[in-house]
């Protein structure tokens, strides 16, 4: 596929926004670290609920309460999953999210069994809970993540680690988006036609030589970690951005939101992200 120079320009000034804003969060402190996942984790779930309305009817007709409360307890969910240090005074937001947990669940499904006529179905359920484990659940994986490199001989490195695993993502997108541009022939798979294998390929390796070289040099993290690290990242990324596509051609939706111009919605821009995490902290927990 050739390059388009306006949709291109588009992407890359969007694209510099979003780093700003990411970085930001990413870097300021416990607090904002925290709540830009949560933010990210409430607009992926939102369009998810969205995207698999359009793949099964019955979900589309799930009550208010089902619906909203979803987004409730992935807020809550993610609450339960933060780091013990992080709270108010004496009170942590862990301590609290866990006493909130079971009031949200047990309203979600009461509210869900008188308010919904065509009573209890598993599917709707099934849908919502693997929403839960495949969006919120996945993105807290990133406060253990910081913790690796909390407090260590060289300072509080702890933001390096997620820092490694979004820039080798945005990298590898990057890099297959013009390589594909410019030499891809090969389509890499039906359900995503605009990708191709020359652009795949290069896109993980120059994904993983440029996080490995450049980051290497400010990051405290021995080369060969950081070289494992990226390339779990990069190659369990493209599974990930795949794997939104098919939901995406099963529900006959270009984008699953419009978040970024350019880059579509939340769920566009965040699913590599969503497999890549829970495989770089299992390699972690391998390594370590």
């Amino acid at each position: 596929m050739a390059l388009n120079f306006s949709v291109f320009r588009v992407r890359a000034l969007s694209a510099i926004v979003f780093v700003i804003v990411m970085l930001g969060g990413l870097v300021w402190n416990n607090w904002s670290f925290f709540l830009l996942f949560v933010a990210i984790a409430t607009g992926c779930l939102f369009e998810y609920q969205k995207l698999l309305a359009k793949i099964f009817p019955s979900y589309k007709n799930i009550s208010p309460v089902h619906k909203w409360g979803l987004l409730v307890l992935g807020v809550v969910l993610m609450m339960t999953l933060a780091p013990n240090s992080l709270g108010v005074k004496d009170l942590s937001i862990k301590y609290l999210g866990s006493r909130i947990l079971p009031i949200v669940i047990g309203g979600l499904v009461a509210g869900e069994l008188i308010n919904y006529k065509k009573g209890f179905i598993l599917q709707n359920w099934a849908i919502s809970f693997f929403g839960l484990a495949y969006i919120p659940m996945a993105l807290s994986l990133f406060f253990q993540l910081k913790g690796f490199m909390a407090n260590t001989f060289f300072g509080d490195w702890s933001f390096s680690i997620p820092l490694l695993v979004i820039v080798t993502v945005w990298v590898n997108d990057t890099m297959a988006y013009l390589v594909g541009s410019f030499i891809g022939k090969t389509p890499l798979s039906s359900i995503s036609p605009n990708k191709t294998w020359e652009g795949t390929i290069a896109g993980v390796i120059l994904a993983v030589l440029i996080v490995t070289k450049v980051l290497g040099i400010w990051i405290p993290i021995q080369e060969k970690f950081i070289f494992l690290i990226s390339l779990v990242a990069a190659i369990m990324g493209n599974f990930g951005d795949l794997f939104e596509s098919k939901l995406k051609r099963m529900a006959g939706v270009k984008d699953s939101g419009s978040m970024m111009p350019g880059h579509g919605g939340f769920l566009d821009r965040f699913d590599s992200i969503l497999l890549a995490t829970p495989f770089v902290w299992l390699l972690l927990q391998i390594l370590f």
